[in-house]
């Protein structure tokens, strides 16, 4: 079974298409790395799958099915600047909300909910900042919050945009090894990142996109100066001579 199909994916906004025809097969057990150049639709791309855009047209398959909004086996990550960081509330009921899919958005959390919340802060080395208000933690301990509350779903598939934009370097390598254990159990990870140092060392699989899917498969086919040109054109030029 493939973790995700994409067929003929595109999103249009004011009738500009910013996503077109946009086809991919990932198979299950893989650390994706989304990359493309800004304004590539990249974001875009997530939200279609996700199902959280109404106009788009195409078809997207997750473990075999069409994705609905309350499946329990997909955990996102949005982009931080997405997340109300004034909201009234702390890191650790940010976290337990990953827990409402299993337990109904209006019963109370079991205990085991509130433990499984608790290792999942501690995975995140959040564990004592968890009565901490949320708008009171930096970028990268924002980030670790909302990536341990994808962790309390114990989801099967993760998508995560720009995890790792805005945080310092423990952060990141938190971050990293911590999709890396997951892809270790055989969890399938999404990641839109932008950092082409790093491709080669934390994704296995890489997506090139801009505009549409360009090329996609095992990293050490698809990341390929050839093939980053073709998706970057002059901006690679611009990036390896900055």
């Amino acid at each position: 079974m493939n973790a995700l199909t994409v067929e003929n994916l595109s999103v249009a906004y004011d009738k500009k298409i910013v996503l077109e025809n946009a086809c991919v097969t990932v198979p299950t057990g893989h650390l994706s790395a989304i990359i493309g150049p800004n304004g590539a639709g990249k974001s875009t791309f997530l939200k279609a799958i996700l199902n959280q855009l109404p106009n788009k047209i195409g078809e997207v398959e997750i473990l075999g099915k069409a994705f609905e909004p309350k499946s329990l086996v997909v955990g996102y990550v949005p982009q931080r600047n997405a997340v109300d960081w004034d909201f009234p509330t702390n890191a650790f009921d940010i976290v337990l909300m990953g827990r409402y899919g299993h337990t109904g958005l209006f019963k109370r959390p079991s205990k085991k909910d509130k433990v499984i919340a608790q290792k999942a802060l501690a995975s995140v080395g959040m564990q004592d900042f968890a009565e901490r208000s949320i708008g009171q933690l930096s970028g990268g301990q924002q980030q670790r919050v909302f990536l341990a509350r994808a962790l309390a779903q114990n989801a099967d598939i993760y998508f995560l945009d720009e995890p790792f934009a805005g945080v310092d370097a423990a952060t990141e390598k938190t971050i990293i090894n911590i999709l890396k254990d997951l892809k270790a159990k055989g969890k399938s990870i999404f990641v839109v990142h932008h950092d082409l140092q790093t491709v080669k060392e934390y994704f296995d699989y890489t997506i090139l996109l801009n505009k549409t899917i360009l090329a996609s498969g095992p990293t050490e086919d698809v990341f390929t100066p050839e093939q980053l040109q073709k998706t970057y054109g002059g901006k690679l030029f611009m990036m390896q001579n900055a």
